[in-house]
């Protein structure tokens, strides 16, 4: 499934611009997993998105067998205020969050909760992530479309038979533990509501806990 990387990485610098760092983690019986980061100066942001996490579809846990072509698939976008906090050492902890469906067969979607059960950086008061609603920042990249265009396929057509679903590209938003808590008990929406209501910088790395009383 290279060229399905090829495509996804070719989304990303559409969507964030080039890449000025990269890492590749491997973990015994998973593909490589990379993540790549992106500076926005500008905006005073640094983003880091994985790849390789979309090379195959991620399996329902509950199918006798899994499906090579179809299913869902996705890559993980972190946005965090840039120079707050020693944020590169997240590199490692996105790696082990990519390769989730690999490792534990699982189906990463907008509402869960993934937890790598240390601090996402040094210092950092978040060990978990809530996994948000993908197409404000990256779109869906559609590998039907995008397969049928690549010249690099082997037959000119489509990798493999049958319809692919898109890569959703899903922004993660880290929780504190008290948050995850919080959103294992009353939801994934009555969370996102209270850090709305509360103007809660979800990009401040350093962030205390949103009012839960």
């Amino acid at each position: 499934m290279g060229e399905v990387l090829a495509l996804v990485e070719a989304r990303l610098r559409t969507a964030l611009g080039e890449p000025d760092a990269r890492a590749a983690v491997t973990f015994l019986g998973t593909d490589r997993i990379e993540v790549l980061r992106f500076v926005d100066a500008g905006a005073g942001l640094v983003r880091y998105a994985t790849l390789g996490m979309s090379a195959a579809p991620m399996a329902d846990p509950t199918a006798a067998l899994a499906d090579p072509v179809k299913g869902p698939r996705a890559e993980l976008v972190l946005t965090v205020r840039l120079g707050r906090a020693d944020t590169d050492k997240v590199l490692r902890p996105l790696a082990v969050l990519a390769a989730t469906p690999q490792v534990e067969g699982v189906v990463v979607a907008p509402g869960a909760s993934l937890d790598v059960g240390e601090p996402l950086w040094p210092g950092a008061p978040f060990s978990s992530v809530l996994v948000a609603e993908p197409g404000g920042l990256v779109e869906d990249l559609d590998l039907n479309e995008a397969v049928s265009r690549s010249d690099s396929l082997r037959g000119g057509g489509r990798e493999t038979g049958g319809a692919m679903d898109p890569v959703r590209f899903l922004p993660l938003l880290p929780m504190t533990p008290n948050e995850a808590a919080w959103k294992r008990v009353h939801g994934a929406q009555a969370l996102e509501e209270r850090w709305l209501a509360k103007g809660t910088d979800l990009r401040d790395p350093l962030r205390g806990s949103v009012a839960l009383d």
